[in-house]
């Protein structure tokens, strides 16, 4: 690598794209500016443009390291990053094994399962932890042992929120039929930044059209609009089961594809879905250096 060009791959699951970069890739002067090389590397028109930055870093052959930075620059857990580094991993010899673990976000373990077809990665299945549902967990800051339901007034209208987090913070809003546009986009960011949200919140809007299947739309927090987002329909699955309008195991549909989920009360959820590799190239770092701006 040149002392300016930064190897990366471009990743895609549900429709969510991200850079991935390898930790040992990445320059030592940039090592400790994660965050800016988020901003810079997922901006659309200057960058390479993503929903998201990915880094990988090797720690055992059973085990490796996800960091996964929003396009602002903060911190994040995300379940579509997770099937990407996932095949990655095992395609570029971080593991050989078809079970391994994930860490990620704060610190928390994935355990993930490849399914292979004639050698190669078919599909991917990630455990996430638990959810949880109190108000301190998720956060948001309201009483109670469970979000459900709970009226919020926003720019005159009242939304029902229902609230977990499933490994980051959610609030899904149940509707006979998704949004459009105009409704989206004046109700979501706000509700993203709302002050019961102290770390803000991804929104989902979700319709249950059958025991087997729901359809939602996306705005993920520090991002805005995406095509799909893997907690999050671990989000919209475990809330409508606890509801009781699904069954243990549903599909979710986003605008970007499609997973299965599957859970149990008190137990970790299970998804599973594609990853895939979509390209691979070289960002010049010292033109990021000269539009500070971005």
């Amino acid at each position: 690598m040149s002392e300016t060009g930064l190897p990366f791959t471009k990743v895609e699951g549900m429709g969510n794209d991200f850079v991935l970069l390898e930790w040992e890739q990445i320059p030592e002067s940039w090592q400790g500016r994660p965050e800016r090389l988020a901003q810079i590397l997922c901006h659309r028109p200057f960058g390479v443009g993503a929903d998201g930055l990915l880094i990988i870093q090797r720690k055992t052959p059973q085990r490796v390291v996800m960091r996964m930075f929003n396009p602002d620059g903060t911190e994040d857990f995300c379940g579509n990053g997770l099937r990407c580094v996932a095949r990655f991993a095992y395609e570029h010899g971080y593991t050989d094994a078809t079970e391994f673990v994930i860490e990620a976000y704060r610190g928390q373990e994935v355990p993930v399962r490849l399914h292979l077809r004639e050698g190669t990665v078919d599909a991917i299945t990630t455990t996430l932890p638990a959810p949880r549902f109190h108000p301190r967990q998720i956060p948001m800051l309201v009483e109670g042992e469970v979000v459900e339901d709970y009226p919020l007034t926003i720019a005159d209208e009242t939304l029902r929120l229902n609230a977990v987090n499933t490994g980051t913070t959610h609030t899904v809003i149940f509707t006979d039929r998704l949004p459009d546009d105009e409704r989206f986009h004046k109700l979501s960011p706000r509700l993203e930044t709302h002050p019961l949200f102290p770390e803000r919140t991804s929104v989902l809007w979700a319709v249950v059209d059958s025991p087997e299947t729901i359809r939602m739309r996306i705005w993920e927090r520090g991002v805005g609009e995406t095509l799909g987002c893997g907690s999050g329909a671990a989000a919209v699955a475990v809330l409508a089961q606890r509801a009781g309008w699904v069954s243990e195991t549903v599909e979710v549909i986003s605008k970007g594809g499609r997973v299965k989920v599957r859970w149990q009360p008190n137990q970790p959820v299970e998804i599973t879905g594609t990853a895939f590799v979509r390209f691979e190239g070289v960002y010049f770092l010292q033109d990021a250096q000269k539009g500070e701006a971005l």
